[in-house]
């Protein structure tokens, strides 16, 4: 009995050293616990978080730039590229639009805010001032000018990737037209570059535990558990809704590829355990990139749909906002008819596409909103600030399997996803070149040790 207990603390020791998600999942856990029994001194945790979000923020746009010209220049047609461009924003219109009318589906029929009998004149419209810092959201015509650089050194600067792609189209675009025999050494050169970023990202991970514990003990710390009574049924509403539609994503993906989207979750579930722990799911674009590649979607696909998913394919956001809408109309006694929800749906489809990278970009959202509707006042949109940090794991988990839904989705249409790899790696076989297995203490490819045996 002692040998067996002694036998599993090691077992328990070694996974803890080599899983990412094991640590991930512990850092959340203590964190939960250190927010809750010292609020004070988890508030003040949050730079651990917002050090590592920044840390792989500094990566995302060197990567986004070599992972992009090299797809382009392998592929060899521009056309192709530009098919995969078209194809994603089709893509990413459809399942907004679905996104926000479930969404609106929902707040009919459970009405999570009715009852709450709000007088609008009570609410603190500087709030939502002070967290949006007085910002606006960028018109159709202003978003699609700031999407072209008027500096290459300032769209990596400012981490602009619509910007970083449009340079890096521009680049792979005149490596085709010069061809190999006249820039023999500009592509291994990229491809180097490439290299050494998914190295560096491998490092940053190792504190990604740290990050994760950070963010949450400043979550609970700072906003406590009360707003789960709160607004408890709101949160139910918006969370369920989310399943719902990561369930009817899963039936697209499996019937436009065979794929199935839990294996992919499964595959994948370090990076979104990550996600939410750090409520961005930018810390975990890297790693998703390099597991899409792996699971046989083509470089030029992941490059171009994955990233340009980030700023147009805002599933989750678009539940919150459509159901957030109706919870604050609910909560002050304001009736929206059929056409004023229809009117929601045409808005929040205009304003959740300039929302990527804007301060408080949900309540300008909502804001917009509600002055085109012209029923709701501007200040009840301060009733979501209480509960609007705890949808964040909602919006991250459903966003980012929105995006990889949608690689694999384009990539299929398109005749770029080798669904042979795909299927096998979803099922646990190691990918081409990288061993699922690795004596204690290596590290695989991307930087995350294998546990002996780990699947």
């Amino acid at each position: 009995m002692p040998h067996a207990t002694g036998s599993l603390a090691r077992r328990a020791g070694r996974l803890l050293r080599t899983s990412l998600f094991v640590q991930v999942l512990l850092a959340l856990l203590v964190g939960v616990l250190v927010g809750r029994l010292w609020p004070q001194a988890g508030a003040s945790l949050q730079p651990l978080g917002d050090g590592f979000v920044r840390l792989i923020k500094a990566v995302i746009s060197p990567l986004v730039f070599c992972v992009v010209v090299a797809g382009i220049t392998k592929a060899g047609d521009l056309k192709s590229f530009g098919r995969i461009g078209v194809k994603a924003l089709i893509w990413f219109e459809v399942a907004t639009s679905v996104a926000l009318v479930v969404g609106l589906l929902a707040g009919n029929v459970f009405s999570p805010g009715a009852g709450m009998h709000v007088d609008p004149a009570s609410l603190d419209k500087g709030a939502v001032d002070a967290t949006t810092g007085g910002g606006k959201l960028p018109s159709a015509a202003q978003f699609a000018l700031e999407a072209l650089p008027n500096s290459a050194v300032g769209a990596f600067a400012e981490n602009s990737l619509l910007q970083v792609l449009v340079l890096a189209c521009l680049v792979g675009a005149a490596l085709l037209h010069l061809g190999q025999k006249r820039v023999p050494q500009l592509l291994p050169l990229i491809e180097q570059v490439q290299d050494v970023v998914f190295t560096i990202v491998g490092y940053i991970m190792k504190l990604a535990p740290l990050a994760v514990f950070g963010a949450t003990a400043h979550l609970v710390g700072q906003y406590g558990l009360g707003a789960m009574s709160t607004y408890g049924k709101l949160i139910a509403v918006c969370y369920g809704v989310a399943l719902v539609f990561l369930v009817l994503l899963g039936l697209a993906l499996k019937a436009v590829t065979g794929l199935s989207l839990w294996k992919f979750v499964r595959y994948t579930r370090e990076e979104l355990l990550l996600a939410l722990g750090t409520g961005s799911s930018e810390t975990v674009m890297p790693r998703m990139m390099q597991k899409l590649r792996a699971a046989g979607c083509r470089d030029d696909a992941v490059g171009l749909v994955l990233p340009t998913g980030y700023s147009f394919n805002l599933d989750g956001a678009s539940i919150y906002l459509s159901i957030g809408t109706l919870f604050i109309a609910q909560a002050i006694g304001v009736h929206l008819s059929l056409g004023q929800q229809i009117t929601v749906v045409l808005v929040l489809m205009l304003t959740s596409k300039g929302m990527a990278g804007v301060p408080g970009s949900a309540f300008l959202a909502l804001s917009a909103t509600a002055s085109a509707l012209g029923v709701i006042p501007a200040s009840a949109v301060a009733l979501l600030l209480g509960v609007d940090r705890i949808m964040d794991s909602m919006r991250v988990a459903t966003n980012l399997l929105g995006n990889c839904v949608a690689v694999f989705a384009v990539s299929r249409w398109e005749g770029a996803l080798d669904r042979v790899t795909a299927k096998q790696v979803l099922a646990g076989a190691a990918p081409a070149g990288q061993p699922r297995t690795a004596p204690a203490g290596r590290e695989e490819p991307d930087g995350a040790a294998v546990a002996p045996g780990e699947k």
